[in-house]
């Protein structure tokens, strides 16, 4: 994990508001956001997500490039396109500004139309995928202009980048941001991308982990700002999955271990690399309903708030790998050797438990796990359990609270 370089951040008196794909992905959704960030005349820089569904498009566009399929290329790309001008239309009401979205969207489709004619790469791929954010920030942009709302987009390709590592460069971006602000004093209102940025050989690429909430929390952290707000379909972290529990409720307050907790083990609504950066710089987050701005939500300091129990996550689809060696696990380094293939293979290790004969732990994703099997073999016997899930019980002081595992 990256870490901010000792400086003196300068206070910034700005707060941040991010809005996901489902926030602006229909007009009048897009001139809520409006109405959310004019609220008041606090300073702020919006970041927004592409509009929901484009990201699939533009992924089914690549996959069907890198396929060799430019005819079912072309079919998406033309009903992607049919779909911004419908927006348009819905969107903005004066024929000046359906114009000038128009002439930004032509721009962007001539670009897919252009790559249908070139040899696909990797590369190539980040620039489709960046389209999405472009496009809604330039139409957001346009609306705001029409509505008379001063303002200024920030290009996230200007300041947002990620080394070797696809680790973000944090002073980098702290630098970059200060000057490009600075240069803008007298805005008060700024629109950037989230998800996008470049990489260490300056190409189009983009955050992967988190995506646009990485950006705001990224972002909040580079500024010091005054508080991150990440505004979404639900409304804050919920001490359940309200996709499986009936009648969950939101919790009121959380600290930045619990959120990292609730999001690492299954809560969907926040990526758990997006509570570090704001972590890290003391920044308060709080998680928002797009569709009931009135709903107080949940925020994340570093203060727990209360003791107790506050939620209950799962997450799905774990692997468990046992092995058993009792001739070795006591052995100086054993260990060692065993985390050393998981690294090898970049691959994250979730839980590790061990005994006198077998040390078992578990992980998330199985595109290595033939080769991982193998490399530890000759350690001992190696028994794998798929589809398993992780439980996992998320609150502040429970051992000295209350006797959790009695009261399940």
């Amino acid at each position: 994990m990256p870490t901010f370089a000792t400086q003196n951040f300068k206070a910034v008196t700005m707060k941040i508001m991010k809005f996901g794909g489902t926030s602006v992905g229909k007009p009048e959704r897009m001139h809520q956001v409006c109405e959310l960030i004019t609220k008041d005349s606090e300073s702020k820089i919006v970041v927004l997500s592409a509009l929901s569904g484009t990201t699939n498009a533009l992924v089914e566009i690549g996959n069907y490039l890198a396929a060799h399929n430019r005819d079912a290329a072309k079919q998406s790309i033309e009903k992607l396109d049919a779909h911004y001008r419908a927006f348009i239309i819905a969107l903005l009401h004066t024929p000046t500004a359906q114009a000038k979205a128009n002439a930004i969207i032509s721009e962007h489709f001539e670009f897919l139309n252009i790559i249908l004619k070139i040899s696909f790469s990797e590369a190539l791929n980040k620039d489709i995928l960046a389209q999405g954010e472009l496009m809604s920030t330039k139409l957001f942009s346009v609306y705001l202009e029409e509505k008379g709302i001063d303002h200024l987009l920030l290009p996230a390709l200007e300041f947002m980048s990620i080394d070797a590592n696809e680790e973000p460069q944090l002073s980098s971006i702290s630098s970059k941001l200060e000057k490009l602000l600075a240069e803008n004093a007298s805005k008060k209102l700024f629109i950037t991308q989230g998800y996008i940025c470049r990489n260490a050989r300056g190409e189009v690429d983009n955050l992967k982990r988190g995506g646009s909430d990485y950006t705001a929390s990224l972002v909040a952290a580079a500024i010091n700002a005054t508080v991150c707000e990440i505004w979404t379909d639900i409304d804050g972290m919920h001490n359940n999955d309200p996709r499986i529990v009936d009648k969950t409720i939101a919790i009121e307050q959380l600290s930045f271990d619990e959120a990292a907790e609730l999001a690492y083990f299954g809560a969907k609504i926040l990526h758990p690399t997006c509570i570090w950066p704001a972590q890290q710089q003391n920044v308060p987050v709080k998680l928002l309903n797009t569709m009931q701005p009135e709903a107080p939500g949940t925020v994340i300091t570093q203060e727990a708030g209360s003791v107790g129990v506050k939620a209950v996550a799962a997450k799905d689809g774990i692997i468990a790998i046992k092995i058993k060696s009792s001739r070795m696990l006591l052995a100086y380094g054993f260990l060692r050797k065993v985390f050393e293939v998981f690294e090898k293979y970049h691959t994250s290790i979730d839980m590790i438990t061990t005994s006198e004969v077998a040390v078992s732990l578990t992980i998330d994703s199985d595109t290595s796990l033939k080769e991982i099997i193998k490399e530890l073999e000759p350690f001992g016997t190696v028994e794998v359990d798929t589809n398993q899930s992780i439980v996992s019980i998320v609150g502040n002081e429970i051992a000295e609270t209350e006797d959790v595992l009695k009261k399940l």
